[in-house]
């Protein structure tokens, strides 16, 4: 059996690791894999997409590497007339008789929607969101949380020595598991997730208990997706993905409660947006 294996959405660790595996896997069972790049822009392309090999030799060495060595887009080919069509068109020039998608609830939803087709489709559920549904933890998860649980690790002491509130913001879209769980093991006092809204008035009277009471420093986690309800939500003009999706980075929260939270409480508030770093 020829298999092609693609990754697509944001990237990851983990997701080499992901490729390995499939690959190793199917040289013991004797099939060959093709990987397809660039996702699902790749596989969309009309005409035969760029393919590489994928064989024990080509994996070696990948698995502690982050990223994905396919590279990886956000393209909807569900979303555009005739997308599926030139999907199903390419696997069939290509020659492939499955397909192994990595990714997402986006890359997994045009996943879903071929296999609707007929297309022989497997998914593999890898987000650092950790929010697709029927999983306990996606790819790419616990790696992040790690990262951030580190991050906080270290801005405590800068918190301690200035005596201030250090919001942290996180991603996460609309689910907050990374913000939950590392603000947990990282020690945050307080914890902002999209799942539960952001009582600010509650947020600010708590910090300000805490100062009343000797505690100098405060951290406060938020979910890039948690709502504010001095913000506008609205994203700017054509700053939406292929799935309709916002880009989160543009509205700024951690920024937004920074200020009101130095507003509200009189408390020097400084503001550590983490960003990709939370992929590396």
């Amino acid at each position: 059996m020829r298999i092609g294996v693609l990754t697509g959405g944001g990237d990851c660790p983990g997701l080499n690791a992901a490729i390995r595996a499939v690959v190793r896997r199917a040289v013991v069972d004797g099939h060959e894999v093709a990987g397809i790049l660039n996702g699902w822009a790749g596989l969309a392309t009309v005409g035969a997409p760029t393919t590489v090999p994928l064989n024990a030799e080509a994996v070696s060495g990948i698995i502690a590497k982050g990223g994905t060595i396919l590279g990886s887009s956000r393209t909807n080919p569900a979303g555009r007339e005739g997308g599926l069509d030139a999907v199903e068109a390419n696997l069939r020039d290509l020659g492939l008789e499955a397909l192994i998608a990595i990714g997402g609830d986006d890359t997994l939803s045009v996943a879903a929607a071929l296999a609707g087709r007929g297309a022989p489709v497997v998914g593999i559920p890898k987000t650092m969101d950790n929010d697709v549904f029927g999983t306990d933890a996606c790819i790419g998860f616990d790696s992040a949380a790690t990262t951030v649980m580190e991050a906080l690790d270290k801005l405590q002491t800068t918190a301690a020595s200035h005596h201030r509130v250090m919001v942290v913001e996180v991603m996460g879209r609309d689910a907050g598991w990374i913000a939950t769980y590392a603000g947990l093991a990282g020690g945050a006092d307080a914890i902002l997730v999209p799942e539960r809204g952001a009582d600010i008035t509650a947020l600010a009277q708590r910090l300000t208990e805490r100062r009343r009471h000797g505690t100098g420093s405060s951290i406060v986690v938020v979910s890039e997706g948690v709502r504010l309800t001095d913000q506008v939500e609205e994203a700017p003009e054509g700053k939406l993905d292929a799935f309709g999706h916002p880009r989160l980075d543009l509205r700024g929260v951690g920024d937004a409660l920074g200020r009101r939270i130095e507003e509200m409480t009189g408390i020097e508030t400084r503001v550590t947006v983490l960003g990709h770093l939370q992929r590396g």
